[in-house]
């Protein structure tokens, strides 16, 4: 009876678990094949090269595309940096102490704060303090701050999964620390640590808030690091609540969900290619 009962509970179980996974992909499926059909019909090669007029409503979304870019490039080559070397200090220079536990809660308070609010912070700061205006730096500089603890907890995870062996071979080998860092364990570490920067590039592709109190959302092509310019998120949005376009705003959204799929396979493609030459 006890077995029978055990048997039942692991079944349950099992259905339950494949139940909420085969949910989530359901509802994935249904949001991207929803932006797909009412919007890929729009989608033309004039409307990818093409520039906004009357607000949205005509043209195409070319300078979007160059803002979005843009953003995503500033912050993700600002963030990426600091966030795998506070990785690498946390879990190779220095021993568990007041100092790591304050660092760790300020990345985790860091990654509960609402984007809204980092987008206020960087209106102040970056735009009127530092009178940046609204830039693609600005922008970028606030970017590069939300996804900051996200790259840093997701590097941390994937050096600590590095097995020890391998740094005390590298040790026994004469190299040193940085030496063995650089060589044995970021290698190993490294498809943990693109996952981190996939999702920093995620969430940089769909911010609006954030974007739109920092970068602004002039519909012309940026010149600059100091040009505003408006993300695909952000032009999405403005179409959509203002009710300027809903086949644009669609066919905007569809352009998105294909960006962020394109970089995700190539993302998973070169880590693959990188952990088999490790091998």
């Amino acid at each position: 009876m006890i077995s029978l009962g055990r048997q039942r509970s692991q079944t349950l179980a099992r259905i339950l678990v494949w139940g909420a996974a085969l949910a989530t992909l359901l509802v994935l499926f249904l949001v991207i094949a929803h932006i797909l059909t009412e919007g890929l019909p729009y989608v033309t090669l004039e409307f990818l090269l093409g520039t906004p007029s009357h607000l949205g409503r005509d043209g195409g979304i070319f300078p979007t595309i160059v803002g979005t870019l843009a953003l995503t490039v500033v912050a993700v080559l600002i963030a990426t940096p600091f966030g795998v070397g506070t990785a690498i200090y946390l879990t190779e220079y220095t021993r568990e102490g007041r100092l790591t536990r304050f660092i760790r809660f300020g990345t985790e308070s860091l990654a509960g704060v609402p984007s809204i609010i980092f987008g206020l912070f960087g209106f102040v700061f970056f735009v009127i303090t530092l009178q940046m205006g609204w830039s693609i730096l600005s922008g970028g500089l606030t970017l590069a701050a939300m996804i900051l603890p996200t790259i840093i907890r997701t590097s941390e995870e994937a050096i600590r999964t590095v097995p020890r062996v391998y740094r005390d071979v590298s040790f026994t080998l004469g190299a040193t620390r940085w030496q063995t860092v650089t060589r044995s364990v970021l290698p190993s570490a490294m498809p943990g640590i693109a996952t981190g920067i996939i999702l920093g590039i995620g969430r940089c592709v769909g911010e609006t808030a954030a974007v739109i109190l920092t970068a602004g959302s002039a519909l012309r092509v940026p010149t600059s690091l100091f040009s505003p310019t408006r993300t695909m998120a952000v032009h999405f949005y403005i179409l959509a609540r203002e009710g300027i376009s809903l086949e644009k705003a669609y066919a905007t959204g569809a352009v998105l969900i294909i960006a962020v799929l394109i970089v995700n396979v190539l993302a998973n493609e070169a880590m693959r290619r990188v952990t088999a030459r490790s091998r």
